[in-house]
């Protein structure tokens, strides 16, 4: 190859590496752990799984006693007038009385059919459901910064290898103006060779420009401000040894959606329960310490007070409600049968999606191997093409054809290889271990 050609690519992957180090590389690590410490999404689900932490407790329950402090203040000024047994009348205007009642109530539900302890029960499984709700928020970021990452790292391949190209380019114009100045080529190839740099200078700008936001949106993924700069890693790490049989039993116990359909399942059963528990009677202890004064401006008496201890039991049973029980009933054991039938759709699902997304994933590995192969050739080839250009045995078009077909190949070896890390992506999320 051209010695000039050697050494401005020397220089320019030098300059790749300075502007790098100056903006440091974010490793996906980095990035996943900055996700998962601001992604709003994650900030918002762990807030909704505290809220179900808050409400699952045995007072929320109803299990323990109220306690409940009372003050009654009354007071009213009539005109009284009275007519005693004896004949006697009494009368008095603007007549003052007044009452003052105050004291401490205890009130404690000992039995109410089972439906505190389905109630406490149904907390702990809301508990549940919200982990599962976080860990699908957390599992669908770690994703979407995966995919996003990994097509930054694709497209700073592209980069290079249309940088590369494009020096090629500048070289190809310049050795086509020196042949044309000393009579050894036409106008028109100066002319072709123009046109083609340009195309390529297009083509890096519009490359650029996807580089830049994509950036910009991983940024946003990962909460912070979207002007930072940053590199990414240039190699890709594709698990090639994911088996169907292990992802299938890993999404039976990890999927977060299958886990969710499961619990929605036992907390309609447990409002089944208090459902029914409206069957049985309910009964409550009651006890009280009051205290009352009153004042009246007329009649036998004019001031009195008490003090003292209430204490009692009440029950109620429903013994005709309209047959709305039966109706609640009815509704609670379609519910049930609604969260069979989801679970059943979500297995389902799970099990199409997997297949097909591990069909994709083997398509992909063997697409890797072929577009390696190709690229590895296209590159022989444009050094080979590049060296009889030179010395020119061959055509401007069969130059550009063989510098074509090693950018279109680079193109499709880094996109397969973003496919199928995308695909091992997708089989991860999707059995609920997306470790890093």
């Amino acid at each position: 190859m051209n010695t000039k050609i050697v050494i401005r690519s020397l220089i320019l992957f030098l300059i790749c590496i300075v502007k790098t180090n100056a903006q440091g590389v974010l490793t996906i690590e980095d990035a996943l752990k900055t996700a998962l410490e601001n992604n709003y999404d994650i900030k918002i689900a762990a807030n909704n799984l505290k809220v179900n932490q808050t409400n699952n407790t045995i007072g929320n329950a109803g299990m323990l006693p109220t306690l409940t402090a009372n003050v009654v203040d009354n007071n009213n000024i009539q005109n009284l007038s009275q007519i005693r047994l004896d004949g006697t009348e009494n009368s008095l205007n603007n007549a003052k009385n007044n009452s003052l009642n105050y004291g401490v109530s205890l009130g404690w539900t000992i039995f109410d059919g089972m439906s505190m302890f389905a109630k406490r029960e149904q907390f702990q499984e809301l508990q549940k459901l919200g982990e599962s709700q976080l860990k699908l928020s957390i599992l669908t970021k770690i994703a979407d910064v995966y995919a996003t990452y990994f097509d930054l790292v694709q497209q700073q391949q592209q980069l290079a290898a249309l940088d590369s190209t494009l020096v090629i380019s500048n070289q190809r114009l310049t050795l086509a103006q020196n042949r044309f100045s000393i009579g050894k080529a036409s106008k028109l190839e100066v002319l072709n060779a123009q046109v083609d740099l340009n195309t390529d200078k297009v083509t890096l700008l519009k490359q650029k420009e996807l580089f830049a936001n994509t950036k910009i949106l991983l940024n946003q993924i990962l909460a912070r401000d979207t002007k930072i700069d940053f590199q990414v890693s240039t190699i890709f790490n594709v698990d090639a040894h994911l088996k169907l049989d292990e992802l299938s039993n890993l999404a039976q116990k990890q999927n977060p959606q299958l886990q969710a359909q499961i619990i929605n399942k036992r907390v309609a059963e447990l409002q089944l329960k208090q459902v029914k528990a409206t069957r049985y009677p309910t009964i409550r202890v009651n006890t009280a310490y009051n205290f009352s004064e009153t004042e009246s401006s007329l009649g036998f008496v004019t001031q009195s007070s008490s003090r003292g201890f209430n204490y009692g039991l009440s029950a109620s049973l429903n013994l005709f409600d309209g047959f709305a029980q039966h109706r609640n009933e009815k509704i609670a054991n379609l519910a049930i049968e609604n969260a069979k039938l989801q679970i059943e759709q979500q297995n389902l699902n799970l099990e199409t999606q997997l297949a097909t997304a591990y069909q994709t994933y083997l398509t992909n590995l063997e697409l890797i191997k072929l577009e390696e192969t190709n690229q590895a050739i296209a590159k022989q080839n444009l050094a080979i093409t590049l060296d009889k250009f030179h010395i020119g045995t061959i055509t401007t078009l069969e130059f550009r054809t063989a510098q074509l077909n090693f950018v279109n190949a680079t193109v499709r070896y880094t996109n397969a290889q973003f496919q199928a890390k995308l695909s091992e992506i997708a089989l991860k999320e999707l059995a609920g271990n997306m470790s890093f």
